[in-house]
Parts: C-alpha cells; structure tokens; sequence
C-alpha cells in the first residue's frame, strides 16, 4: 500500500464500480437492487488506496447495535492490510452512530475473514445453520459480537 486511504460514503453513481468488486470477490454477491435498497437504509462506505476504489462495506445501527452487513476488498488488493483498515473505519463509524456492540455473520468456511475479525476483537457467538447457499448447497454462518470503543 503505497498510496493513501481514504473512505467516502456511497452514491448511486458508484454502483457500477462496487458491482464490480462484489462480483468479483464473491460466489454469490449482493445484487444492484440490494444496494439500490440499501442506501436508502444503510451507511455503505467506499475505501480508496490513491484515487482506486479498492472495497466497500455497508453497517446498520439501531438504537445501540450494530450490523456488520458487508465488508469486501477488491481480490487482487486482498492480503495486504486493507481489510483490516475498512473494518476499523466501519466500527468507528457504527461507534459515532451510537452503537456499543456489533454483531455479523461470517461464512463457516472464510476463515480468512474469522481471523480477521477475531484480530479485531469479534467473539463467536453462535451458529446459523445453512445460512448462506453455496454451490451444491448451503452453509453455515458463524455469528460474531464484539463491544465497540472510541
């Protein structure tokens, strides 16, 4: 990471570009009409390395409690602390919303993203048994919490 990072909320002018990188990093991405619904609901964060958009993430607080909806970084900007970073700049700005606490689910077999968030504090919590379809089938979701702090 040479360049600087920086985060922008979503507009509807991104959505080709976010589209891009959730098809790109996912089997089974969030649709155009999910987004399109979700700004109209949802903080949806862009982060930037420079002046390339490189992910994205979407978080809903209410009253005190957060949701971690989606977090992606583009595949081939993978592996090189960004996540980490978009994951900070959403639970700090879950925190300035009011939330205290944060839960998500995480696919059983990312354990790439469960390091991650175990990394930032997440606690496993629970299972959700067959949550997210995969090819053949459907898998397990690991449902995560952890308290948020300034």
């Amino acid at each position: 990471m040479s360049d600087a990072v920086t985060f922008r909320l979503m507009t509807e002018a991104d959505l080709d570009a976010v589209l891009k990188i959730e098809y790109a990093a996912y089997s089974h991405p969030w649709t155009r009409g999910i987004f399109v619904d979700g700004m109209k609901s949802y903080a949806i964060w862009l982060m930037f390395e420079g002046s390339q958009q490189v992910g994205h993430g979407v978080i809903n607080v209410i009253i005190d409690e957060a949701h971690l909806l989606n977090i992606t970084v583009k595949p081939e900007n993978q592996g090189c602390g960004l996540g980490l970073k978009l994951l900070e700049h959403l639970m700090a700005e879950a925190y300035a919303m009011k939330g205290r606490e944060c839960f998500l689910e995480v696919r059983d077999s990312n354990r790439s993203a469960y390091r991650l968030y175990e990394r930032f504090g997440f606690n496993e919590i629970g299972r959700r048994r067959d949550y997210y379809p995969v090819a053949g089938g459907r898998e397990d979701a690991i449902v995560m919490a952890c308290t948020l702090f300034e």
